[in-house]
């Protein structure tokens, strides 16, 4: 059984947890299957607005996808978010990925 098909299974005994479903968005990520990982991420986003770590990862993939207006817009809603959330660090993060983004733009 691959990690892939053990987060998948560990998801059916709890669908709402977040954990799982962001890590089980990297595995596709690190399988370099970006649109299953951008539509786990962005189901994720929806229903689990405050997970942080999702913003930095779907934005991500977004990049590796040529799509750098949602990559910008992820990056923005998660700033937003981190701020609300008084998470200096993860907002240093979300900027500084922004910034490179429209650098090379």
């Amino acid at each position: 059984m691959t990690r892939l098909e053990k987060l998948q299974e560990l998801l059916k005994s709890d669908p709402a947890d977040s954990f799982t479903r962001y890590a089980i968005g990297l595995e596709y990520r690190g399988m370099k299957d970006y649109p299953a990982a951008i539509k786990v991420l962005e189901d994720l986003r929806r229903e689990d607005p405050h997970y942080l770590a999702t913003y930095y990862q779907l934005a991500d993939c977004y990049r590796e996808t040529g799509d750098n207006n949602n990559a910008i817009e992820c990056y923005k809603q998660g700033i937003s978010v981190a701020r609300a959330a008084n998470d200096t660090h993860t907002m240093s993060e979300l900027q500084a990925a922004m910034d490179d983004l429209e650098d090379g733009m």
